[in-house]
């Protein structure tokens, strides 16, 4: 450290006299990040009355969809969760998915629309945009008009609208708390993952679904509350209907190596038919938009579309849980799988372009499942050799079908397996799923989940790294060559040496010592060239508040926060062993000049293989 004229310059540690003591303590040096306090043990406790609430809602939800099914379907009063492909009104049953629509698209005008869609997309823009406030209307509204939509025979699964719910719940209650932006995610994502596990009795995929698709992070702080809320969810659905497979299908055996890169092979595939799913969906979601016609109505003519398709195939109408167990099962043959394929996805994809209330997981799952059983049961029937077992390539390709089209990659491979509890399924959906995956990203930029808000201006994160600003002490990074000046200075002087122009003269900050070498506070350019101070004033007059200071065993991330908190641009660094040792000094200067590492590990490849140690 170097001291203006007169003083001999030295690198040795400007010592801090003890009387200082308070001064430091005035001048609010960070806290050293803890990822866990009582806070976290607060929201998690939160977290768990949240799920139980969300769990109950799952049940009340499955039995008003099962109400409104039996009522316009068969006529009776039951709130038994059942299908609408067994119902025997013929031409009739076209108009109540269209009567349905017609009920949602009024909800939506005259209520909220955002109740419009599968709900993720709408959650996700709310946490990226909004401090992950939903509005209050939503937590009853969507839950309503996606009983109405399925009910009445749309392609959705019920596991869309309760995960919304469940996510809207969370928000509710953060808002209603004295909570941070980051603790209501927090609680929005515990409610969705809660509504999901729920629904599936699936709570590490839960988790996961909240990690990738909402939390956009995976922190101690934010993985603990959701964790447990997702339990809560898979025990009360334990509690509810018990702990058997939600799509149970016979047990299946490990792959052998040709049938395992099969597998590979039809998850790629599969990717460029999520490709496809996707555009298509959106694609007809544009030609609404395009439409002379209030959007009001549009949910109405989209269960004309429905309708029309459930009369030739009845098993399109509906959640379908019992279609995914049936093609896992191997319960249909290749002209049955390959229809249902085909015309779940023209009735889905037109119902939610129209703009109606439901789910895409169940829609998705019954598509790539029956896509990858028609395949398997060709290739086991035309190329046996090949090992591929119809079964699993159902399982497979469902997952794919999944991460293509939303890039929630260790959420579809975890939900295959608990929703299945096949063990022997884990290597080759690893594998397929990651083929999805790279296919999908090489060929679309969005996804079904994110294309929407992308759209509206939203930048949604892709990928989740550890922030490198943590990985870096302040020591490592800090100036140790720093200049000072004396309080008892006269400013003309100061100006004089600053007009100079010199190297050391150029520095934006300046450390201002006392007698002893105390420090007593920083003041920059603009302290020292203020007009209104006379040139006969000592620099320690001008000094405004004790110094601002940063432990040099503090993380670049901590000093950057510490300095938006109190708007300056440098921090004095002290000796974290000797608190009233100054080493340095760290500018925001410093904290991009750390990033030049990070940008060269990232983009320079260069070779490093050696035969031989190299010698001195």
């Amino acid at each position: 450290m170097s001291e203006f004229p007169p003083g001999p310059h030295t690198r040795a540690a400007v010592p801090l006299a003890p009387s200082l003591d308070p001064t430091l303590a005035a001048a609010h040096m960070p806290r050293q990040f803890r990822p866990l306090d009582g806070r976290v043990a607060w929201i998690a406790g939160t977290s768990i009355v949240l799920a139980a609430l969300v769990a109950l809602v799952a049940q009340w939800l499955t039995g008003l969809i099962g109400l409104v099914t039996n009522l316009v379907y068969y006529g009776r009063i039951s709130t038994q969760f059942t299908s609408p492909a067994h119902n025997t009104l013929g031409v009739w049953a076209i108009g109540i998915p269209v009567l349905g629509g017609l009920v949602v698209g009024l909800m939506a005008r005259f209520g909220s629309r955002a109740i419009r869609g599968h709900g993720i997309p709408e959650a996700m823009e709310q946490v990226l945009r909004n401090d992950s406030r939903i509005p209050p209307i939503i937590t009853w509204l969507k839950p309503v008009s996606s009983a109405v939509a399925i009910g009445t025979g749309g392609p959705f699964g019920a596991e869309g609208p309760i995960i919304a719910t469940g996510g809207a719940l969370g928000s509710l209650l953060g808002q209603w708390l004295h909570v941070t932006a980051d603790e209501r995610k927090t609680l929005l994502a515990a409610g969705a993952a809660a509504g999901m596990a729920a629904v599936f009795a699936a709570p590490v995929a839960a988790v996961l679904l909240a990690v990738e698709l909402l939390l956009f992070e995976r922190r101690a702080r934010s993985l603990i509350p959701v964790a447990l809320a997702a339990m809560v969810g898979a025990g009360m659905h334990v509690y509810f209907d018990g702990a058997g497979a939600v799509f149970p299908m016979p047990d299946v055996h490990s792959a052998s190596l040709v049938a395992l890169a099969t597998y590979v092979v039809l998850g790629a595939l599969v990717g460029v038919a999520s490709v496809g799913v996707t555009r298509l969906s959106y694609g007809i979601e544009d030609a609404f938009e395009r439409l002379p016609i209030h959007w009001m109505w549009w949910p109405a003519m989209g269960g004309l579309v429905v309708g029309v398709v459930g009369y030739f195939m009845p098993r399109t109408l509906g959640v379908g849980y019992d279609n995914i167990s049936l093609v896992l099962g191997g319960g249909i043959g290749l002209g049955a799988m390959l229809a249902l394929c085909l015309m779940k996805l023209l009735s889905w994809s037109v119902a939610l372009g129209s703009g109606t209330s439901g789910g895409t997981l169940a829609p998705l799952f019954t598509i790539g499942g029956a896509l990858g059983g028609a395949i398997g049961i060709a290739l086991a029937t035309y190329v046996p050799w090949l090992g591929v077992d119809p079964k699993l390539a159902a399982l497979v390709c469902m997952a794919a079908m999944f991460v293509g089209a939303s890039r929630a990659f260790l959420t579809a491979v975890v939900f295959a397996f608990e929703t299945t509890q096949q063990s022997h399924g884990l290597l080759p959906l690893l594998g397929a799923c990651a083929a999805a995956f790279l296919v999908s990203g090489l060929m679309m930029r969005n996804t079904i989940m994110t294309e929407k808000i992308v759209r509206r201006g939203v930048r949604v994160p892709s990928e989740y790294s550890a922030d490198y600003l943590d990985q870096v002490h302040v020591g490592d990074a800090c100036s140790r060559e720093v200049v000072s000046l004396k309080a008892s200075q006269l400013l003309g002087e100061v100006r004089q040496w600053l007009a100079t122009g010199g190297e050391k003269a150029s520095h934006q900050g300046f450390p201002i010592l006392g007698d002893q070498g105390a420090l007593l506070g920083v003041l920059t350019r603009r302290d020292l060239f203020n007009p209104a101070r006379a040139d006969e004033v000592t620099l320690d007059t001008l000094l405004k508040r004790p110094p601002l200071v940063v432990g040099a065993d503090h993380s670049l991330r901590e000093a950057a926060d510490h300095m938006v908190e109190a708007n300056v641009g440098r921090l004095i660094v002290v000796d974290p062993r000797v608190p009233m040792k100054m080493l340095g000094i760290i500018t925001r200067g410093d904290l991009l000049a750390a990033h030049a590492k990070r940008l060269r590990s990232a983009r320079h490849a260069s070779r490093h293989f050696r035969f031989r140690e190299s010698r001195p």
